[in-house]
């Protein structure tokens, strides 16, 4: 078994947390975990891109060649289309519904989901909602792993111990709203899922 992850969204959207829960999650349940360094611009607003690669057995490198992935997981709609080249043909596509306009030439919002829905298995969530529902605005990104852990080769009571350890050194009240968050994203991942085999 391998799974590998494309993370990708701007600075300031939590890139790096994603990247290190679902990482820490994989190796609790015993699985050989490779990161590649993320790229980008650190400050917010600057395009941030990582390589997250999941396996039972020894993994080659560390970054995942094009048409390999099987996941785009972006926190931000049009960094995901950045990837779309690397995306296998069984891949998915997990992304925000927020744009981060963070340039002057930003393509038209209806384009960039029209672009991203023509893709079999996209899932568009409302993150920034979802979020605010589970308590904080600033949990979008546990929303949006929520949703992912859907399709991961990890229970998702693993993915729930990685994000209180994450936490954990925040207080009870901020592990309990990302712990919320990610229950909202993987509600909404299985709901996508049973209307499309509906």
């Amino acid at each position: 078994m391998k799974y590998d992850i494309i993370l990708c969204g701007v600075g300031g959207q939590g890139v790096l947390s994603v990247a290190a829960i679902i990482a820490r999650a994989a190796m609790m349940s015993g699985l050989e975990v490779r990161q590649s360094e993320v790229h980008g611009m650190a400050q917010r607003g600057g395009a941030v891109q990582a390589d997250l690669r999941i396996s039972d057995g020894p993994i080659p490198g560390d970054l995942i060649a094009k048409g390999r992935a099987d996941m785009i997981l972006s926190m931000e709609p049009l960094e995901s289309l950045r990837y779309v080249d690397f995306l296998s043909e069984r891949g998915s596509v997990v992304t925000s519904d927020h744009c981060e306009i963070n340039i002057p030439d930003y393509p038209e919002k209806q384009a960039i989901f029209s672009s991203i829905s023509s893709f079999g298995r996209a899932l568009t969530i409302p993150a920034d909602a979802l979020a605010l529902t589970a308590g904080s605005a600033r949990s979008a990104n546990m929303v949006l792993v929520g949703a992912a852990s859907f399709h991961l080769p990890i229970e998702f009571s693993t993915m729930e111990e990685a994000v209180r350890e994450r936490f954990a050194s925040k207080g009870e009240l901020v592990v309990e709203t990302n712990l919320k968050a990610l229950s909202l994203g993987r509600d909404v991942a299985e709901a996508g899922s049973r209307r499309r085999s509906g």
